[in-house]
């Protein structure tokens, strides 16, 4: 039911030019776009907004005197939002790549993990990336795990996220979906779905940042600041082992 509320929200938007942010104007207000449907780190508990990212970024406006509204946003068109001024920050495990580096103002990392490739419970023939070859997974498009899989040389099938690529691989429509190790085991843990498996690592450790637009570098320099403090003051610590029971801010 929360995902069709959402679902609901989002179209009106869409369709309104509406968005859940107060005045562009306000410097008092940090503006932060997020799907609010990626568990852990960005999802709907009891009809509110919570998660790491979530927290992480509300956590970093406290440090900056500012009060915290997010904007759900699709992640497929999340940095078109970022790029129109809808909003100023993305906090939704933005990987740093050269890519997004040459594009936008990325933070120092806050998270650290590794990629791991999903199949069904009963797959043999996927071991390692190079299985990839010739093979169809379920990715978001615009995701970094999307453009790993194509460069192992899989067909990617475009899904809104990853309920929607296990359901597709469950389905039989697709052989794989590559994503998160900490987003997997979410899952894992809330569903105890034993339909799919952890294949195999992907064996790439990824970091993950805040996005900001490149003509807003002072923002991100400000975020960083407020970064390294809830890091010394094991702010970022406490976080992740909340959600993780670890600690992946380094």
């Amino acid at each position: 039911m929360r995902k069709v509320l959402a679902a609901v929200v989002l179209a009106v938007v869409a369709a309104t030019g509406l968005s859940a942010c107060s005045s562009a104007s306000d410097p008092n207000v940090l503006k932060v776009g997020t799907e609010g449907t990626y568990a852990p780190f960005s999802y709907q508990e009891n009809g509110e907004l919570t998660g790491y990212d979530v927290e992480v970024a509300r956590v970093v406006g406290e440090k900056l005197g500012k009060r915290v509204e997010f904007v759900q946003t699709p992640w497929d068109s999340i940095f078109a939002g970022l790029e129109s001024k809808r909003f100023d920050l993305v906090a939704n495990q933005v990987t740093i790549n050269p890519e997004r580096t040459a594009k936008y103002s990325l933070s120092q990392p806050y998270t650290t993990s590794e990629g791991v490739i999903v199949t069904r419970a009963d797959n043999t023939d996927i071991t390692g990336l190079a299985s990839l070859a010739g093979k169809t997974t379920a990715q978001s498009a615009t995701s970094n795990w999307s453009q790993v899989a194509k460069d192992a040389g899989a067909k990617v099938e475009a899904v809104e996220g990853f309920v929607q690529a296990v359901q597709l691989l469950k389905a039989g429509r697709v052989d794989a979906t590559v994503n998160d190790t900490l987003a997997v085991g979410e899952y894992t843990k809330k569903t105890a779905d034993t339909g799919i498996k952890i294949a195999a690592k992907t064996g790439e450790v990824s970091k993950q940042a805040f996005a900001g637009r490149k003509d807003d570098a002072a923002l991100v320099a400000d975020v960083d600041r407020a970064l390294a403090e809830l890091a010394a003051d094991g702010t970022l610590a406490r976080l992740s082992d909340k959600y993780f029971g670890t600690d992946v801010s380094k």
